[in-house]
């Protein structure tokens, strides 16, 4: 079973306590590490917004307004993208 806290513990850990949560994070942090970066496919790419997803529910204060603050601007520019493809769409056939 690959989800299981102990299988991912591997050598270099063993005789920690699997139900540690320290341990369990650094298990999930190695596991994050260990993954290949494939960001030039579609997976690579929504595994990457899913990290920061992950990352930003982990922090407080200052840093996560400026995520928050990153993912506005990135939504104000694609509903500018989007509305100017509408409008461009729009004026070819109307006018």
């Amino acid at each position: 079973m690959p989800d299981d806290p102990t299988s991912r513990l591997g050598d270099d850990l063993d005789g920690l306590d699997p139900d540690d949560p320290e341990v369990k994070a650094f298990a999930a942090h190695r596991d994050r590490m260990r993954r290949p970066n494939a960001d030039a496919t579609v997976e690579g790419m929504l595994r990457g917004v899913d990290d920061f997803a992950q990352s930003v529910n982990r922090t407080d204060g200052h840093r996560r307004l400026v995520a928050v603050c990153v993912v506005a601007l990135i939504l104000l520019g694609v509903l500018h993208t989007v509305w100017n493809a509408l409008a461009f769409v729009v004026s070819t056939f109307v006018g």
